[in-house]
C-alpha cells in the first residue's frame, strides 16, 4: 500500500515537527511544510498531497480562508484542521465551509491518528 502523503500548514515549527514525528511513525509521509496559508496553497498545487493538516490561526490568511480556497480548487481535498481555539464558534465556522474534522491543540496523538484514518477511509468510499 502506498504511504498517504501529508502537507502540514502551521506557523509553528515545533507543532510541525511534532506532527511529522507522530504521523511518520504511523505509516504516513510528510512531503511538505508551509508556514502560512499562501505558502500552503502553492505547495498543495505543487505537491498534491493526500491530506492537508492545517492550523487555523496563522499570520496572513488564516486556516479557514486557506481551506476555502483549496476546496474551490479541489473539491475532493482532505483537510484536517487544528486549533487552539476549539469553541463552538470555531466548530461552526469549520462546518460552515464544509469541513468535518477539527481537533484541538495541543492534540492527543491517538485522536490525531484516528482522525487521519477517518479521512483516509472517506477516500475509499467515493
Amino acid at each position: 500500500m502506498d504511504k498517504k502523503t501529508i502537507l502540514v500548514v502551521d506557523d509553528s515549527p515545533f507543532a510541525s515537527k511534532q506532527i511529522k514525528d507522530i504521523v511518520e511513525e504511523n505509516g504516513y509521509e510528510v512531503i511538505g511544510y508551509a508556514k502560512n496559508g499562501n505558502e500552503g496553497i502553492n505547495m498543495y498545487e505543487e505537491l498534491h498531497p493526500d491530506i492537508v493538516i492545517m492550523d487555523i490561526i496563522m499570520p496572513g490568511i488564516d486556516g479557514l480562508e486557506t481551506a476555502e480556497i483549496l476546496m474551490k480548487k479541489d473539491p475532493s481535498i482532505k483537510i484536517l484542521m487544528l486549533s487552539s481555539l476549539c469553541d463552538s464558534g470555531t466548530l461552526e465556522e469549520v462546518k460552515s465551509i464544509g469541513l468535518k474534522y477539527l481537533i484541538p491543540k495541543p492534540w492527543e496523538d491517538d485522536v490525531l491518528l484516528a482522525t487521519l484514518e477517518l479521512l483516509v477511509k472517506q477516500d475509499n468510499r467515493q
